[in-house]
Order: structure tokens, then C-alpha cells, then sequence
């Protein structure tokens, strides 16, 4: 897998210690599809002693004091009808204004489950609520991307408080661009503040693959498309599977495409990066 970093069984735990299932510690819909012919296989984070459970790690709560003011969610934003279905590109509501979630209650854990129900159903490693339709700041990934292996995190309202100058390429794949990949450049690290399913405040660090993961589904709550990160050489690579789904989009709406490719601002890696 060009310009990809695996993550080997060796590697460090990636959370502090587990907890609770609803103590949750991260937070999409970003996703690598696990298959050994394209090289795109994860292994699990302790394949010697796999967990007979899928667990959330616990959070660990955060000193600051920061309070980013932005539209509350209320509970009509957050009701839903299963079965979730992924939203794919150029769908608005990928690009739609995603409120910060306030209230935390059955409903909430009820939507988390939906969306792992979701992430394992459509061999995904992360999804975020606007790829489900439901603009709200919320997030869930399993980096192992196997019900009962590896470890379930959430991450509501996260904001990215610092990341690393060091950039590194990864081939990235997305739920909501169904079979495309490409590379995208990003940093190899970044510190988190965000809330858990319970609503305790915690901060994280994130490296390699969980941090490749979070600013994914990251940047998806911020109304930012992976190939929004893209360099040009590369999204010529990709366009024309780009402009076939925004055909689908108008065969099957009737619409025009909300958006065109050809007219895309690039982001640089790291822009946009402090915001809720």
C-alpha cells in the first residue's frame, strides 16, 4: 500500500486502561476496507489476547476549562429511524453545519450503537453521524474494524487543541466514496479535547493510525471531504470516479450535483485544525 504505515501487533496500547462499555474514549466515517489482495489488512491491536468483548476505553477527563460556543443540538436533531444508511458524496448533508451535541442520554448511546452497527455492516474502521444523515459533532471509530476484537471509541463534540509538524502520506478510503482511494497527506499526530458518551470532558493524544483515523472523521464534521485534502496529481487520479458519483447523484435525484469537483478549493493538511 503506497505511502501507508501499518500498525504492527508490537505497538503500545493505544487508550488508558478499558472501562465501562459506554465509557468511551475517541470519535466516523472514515474507513479502509480490510482486504489482503489490496494489502489493506489491520491487524489487532493484541492478537495474542483478543478481546471477547469490543470494549470503549475509558476517558480521561480534561483540566481545561475551554468552552467553544456553537449551535446546540436539540432532541429533534438527534431522533432517528433505523436502519441507518450511509450518505454518499455529493450529497449535501456531508457539507452541512453539524451542531455540538449537549444532552446525553439513552438516545445518544442508542445512536452509538446504530452507527458501529453501521461501521461493521459496511466492513468500515469509522463513520461519522453526517455520513448517517444526522448533523451532529459525533464520531466512532475501531481501528481493528471487527465486532468483539480491538477496542470501540467515541468522541462527541472534539475540537483538536495541537498536531504535529510531520506530515506522512496514507491511501485513504471513504464510506461515503465507495470504492476509492488515494492519498492523503496528513499529521502524523494530534492532541484532542472532547467529551465522552456520559458528557465527562477528557484529553487525548493520538498517533499513527488513530490519529489517520480521527482527523478523518474529524475533518467530516467540519464539512471537510478527503479529497478536499488531496494534491492535485492525485485527485486527477480519482476525478473521474469523483464526477461518476455526482452523475449518479443527478440520474437518481433528478438534481443538479451540489457540487463539482472540477471547482474544489484544496485544504492543506492541518487547515481548519482548532475549530469545534
Amino acid at each position: 500500500m503506497a505511502g501507508a504505515t501499518m500498525l504492527h501487533s508490537s505497538s503500545q496500547s493505544l487508550l488508558p486502561s478499558l472501562a465501562r462499555r459506554y465509557s468511551l474514549l475517541f470519535d466516523s466515517c472514515f474507513h479502509f476496507r480490510r482486504l489482503m489482495s489490496t494489502g489493506r489488512l489491520f491487524h489487532s491491536i493484541n492478537p495474542n489476547k483478543p478481546s471477547p468483548l469490543a470494549v470503549r476505553a475509558q476517558a480521561r477527563r480534561s483540566l481545561s476549562s475551554n468552552k467553544v460556543k456553537d449551535e446546540l443540538a436539540s432532541p429533534a436533531d438527534l431522533c432517528f429511524e433505523g436502519p441507518l444508511k450511509i450518505i454518499v458524496y455529493p450529497d449535501p448533508i456531508l457539507r452541512a453545519k453539524n451542531k455540538r451535541i449537549g444532552t446525553f442520554d439513552d438516545n445518544l448511546k442508542k445512536l452509538v450503537d446504530e452507527m458501529f452497527d453501521v461501521m461493521y455492516r459496511t466492513d468500515g474502521i469509522g463513520l461519522s453521524a453526517p455520513q448517517v444523515g444526522i448533523n451532529v459533532q459525533l464520531m466512532v471509530f475501531n481501528p481493528v474494524g471487527e465486532r468483539g476484537e480491538g477496542e470501540e471509541i467515541v468522541l462527541v463534540n472534539p475540537r483538536v487543541t495541537r498536531y504535529s509538524r510531520k506530515m506522512l502520506p496514507y491511501n485513504e478510503g471513504c464510506l461515503s466514496f465507495p470504492g476509492i482511494y488515494a492519498d492523503v497527506e496528513r499529521p502524523d499526530s494530534v492532541k484532542v479535547d472532547a467529551q465522552d458518551i456520559n458528557g465527562a470532558r477528557f484529553t487525548v493524544g493520538l498517533t499513527r493510525l488513530p490519529a489517520r483515523v480521527f482527523q478523518h472523521e474529524y475533518d467530516h464534521l467540519q464539512g471537510i471531504l478527503f479529497f478536499d485534502r488531496m494534491s492535485d496529481e492525485v485527485l486527477d487520479t480519482v476525478r473521474e470516479d469523483l464526477e461518476a458519483l455526482e452523475k449518479k447523484y443527478e440520474d437518481s435525484t433528478g438534481l443538479p450535483s451540489p457540487e463539482r469537483i472540477n471547482t474544489r478549493k484544496r485544504r492543506q493538511a492541518g487547515a481548519g485544525f482548532g475549530k469545534s
